[in-house]
């Protein structure tokens, strides 16, 4: 499968200016920033940001856009970032230039030739019609699940580790010491290393601090790899020859670790080493998470999918899939498991509802009120399945005849997810499901990307720093991240290519 490193520098500064790799967390078709960086790209003519800065952006807040996402359906959120396309494209600039994009390949060459960690989460680059997304989903198939499957051969036991708050924790300064090392780092403190850039541009974008990078880009995937590919050195460095190669095997996905052993004092000695090594970069273990199987094949799978495949059962209606899936949802909360089966809902109710007779017949049979309120209520619980419930709903709103029964059923899904604190990525969502519907009451959408969609002037990035008579900054009001074409094409119902990670299913 083919990698980021595989690319040369001018083919990674196209892959990192492409819209969906700006961000990757989702969004509605009609959303595109590609024509916006390649504009800005233009202008900066393969420069810093600091040749065209009027006031110094370490000193301005919101910077970048922050889009909430709640975790859990309560009180744990995450900021996702739409990071200001003029740092954002000024970082690549810096990152793909001739020289330190060669020097970066080196430098992961290198700690690859030491490291006894298996890492296979770089950003893959589709070479078929698949998304890069689900191609990097299809490498996790195979390279984690099948491979810890494989495993279950040479080893008796699996432990499974993570690092808590990831993006959220990393050290800027600890960029350069991946980058360079630490002691050339320190030494050159203050020179224009490309670890040294990276760092400077990430505190740009967060008010100058040091900790934490923005998450929802390919982009800082990237870079949250060079740090934990620095860490993978520093841990084999560690355990250097205390013990057999074959003793154990450490693969890593981001910032996941499973780590393979017949003696599980290895692992313990493994992990606490691990947790040293990390604490040296503001890093730690999530202590909850650290979980063990004596029996790999067991540890392998994740127990939402085992739970799945020993429950599943076939229903005569759609409802009482969607009620088992309900009660799933409430033991396993956000898994993977409930997003493939969603999909399959989806399938299912397309399938059911695209002849006339067929149609009549799902009508007959379903309650629709009812179909919409459990899939409210697992969007409610489960946050990552905001795009595919949205569909769904859409699909369900479109079956509805009655034009006052349809608004007010859309009014208390409104109220519903209302309640959650944090639902920036689902008022998007919410707000495409009734984009064609008339009469709706947008008052709810106060998302600032929300607004833009109902034609509102909104200033998603805090542009107070840029020249006000260079031309970058008149960029932002000649360039719109909404495309109307795209917009105006869309079906009342949201199509499937819409939100499906893949174009088969696993």
């Amino acid at each position: 499968m083919k990698t980021i490193l595989s690319l040369k520098f001018d083919e990674a500064k196209e892959f990192f200016l492409r819209n969906e790799n700006y961000c990757n967390i989702g969004l509605p078709p009609y959303f595109n920033f590609e024509e916006l960086l390649i504009k800005i790209s233009k202008e900066l003519k393969g420069n810093n940001y600091t040749s065209i800065k009027t006031e110094n952006p370490n000193f301005l807040e919101n910077i970048n856009h922050k889009l909430l996402h709640n975790k859990n359906g309560k009180y744990e959120w995450r900021p996702f970032e739409l990071i200001h396309p003029v740092l954002y494209v000024s970082l690549v600039n810096k990152i793909t230039n001739y020289k330190n994009w060669k020097e970066i390949k080196k430098r992961f060459g290198f700690i690859r030739g030491r490291s006894v960690v298996c890492c296979i989460s770089l950003p893959v680059v589709s070479e078929s019609k698949q998304s890069d997304k689900a191609e990097q989903i299809t490498n996790w198939w195979k390279k984690i699940e099948q491979k810890s499957l494989e495993l279950s051969l040479d080893y008796d036991y699996i432990y499974h580790t993570d690092v808590s708050n990831c993006y959220g924790s990393i050290y800027t300064h600890s960029i350069p010491w991946a980058v360079h090392g630490k002691e050339i780092s320190k030494k050159n403190h203050s020179s224009k290393l490309v670890g040294n850039n990276i760092d400077e541009h990430i505190r740009a974008m967060s008010y100058g601090q040091t900790n934490g990078i923005p998450q929802g880009s390919i982009l800082m995937d990237f870079i949250a790899e060079m740090v934990l590919n620095y860490a993978d050195l520093l841990l084999s460095k560690k355990i250097e020859n205390q013990f057999d190669k074959d003793d154990y095997k450490i693969i890593r996905y981001r910032d996941d670790y499973r780590i393979f052993v017949n003696n599980p004092m290895i692992a313990d000695t493994l992990i606490k080493k691990l947790s040293e090594v990390l604490m040296t970069l503001g890093l730690k273990l999530h202590t909850n998470k650290t979980t063990n199987f004596n029996n790999v094949i067991e540890g392998s799978i994740k127990s939402d999918k085992i739970e799945w495949l020993m429950s599943k059962r076939s229903t005569t209606t759609v409802q009482k899939q969607m009620l088992v899936l309900h009660a799933f949802s409430q033991k396993f909360p956000c898994s993977g498991t409930l997003i493939k089966e969603l999909q399959n809902i989806l399938k299912r109710i397309n399938k059911k509802t695209s002849t006339k007779k067929s149609l009549d017949k799902f009508i007959e049979r379903e309650n629709l009120m009812v179909l919409i309120s459990i899939c409210t209520d697992i969007a409610y619980h489960n946050p990552n399945t905001y795009p595919l419930a949205a569909a769904i709903l859409s699909k369900l709103f479109s079956l509805t005849d009655n034009k006052s029964d349809l608004l007010c059923v859309i009014e208390k899904v409104i109220n519903k997810i209302s309640k959650i604190p944090h639902t920036g990525h689902m008022q998007i969502w919410l707000q495409r499901s009734i984009l064609k519907i008339e009469d709706i009451d947008s008052s709810y959408f106060t998302e600032d990307i929300c607004k833009l969609v109902k034609g509102e002037k909104v200033e998603l990035w805090n542009n107070e720093w840029l020249p006000k008579r260079k031309y970058v900054n008149a960029i932002f009001n000649k360039v719109s991240i909404i495309d109307k074409d795209e917009m105006d094409n869309l079906d009342i119902v949201i199509d499937d290519n819409e939100v499906f990670l893949y174009l088969h299913s696993l």
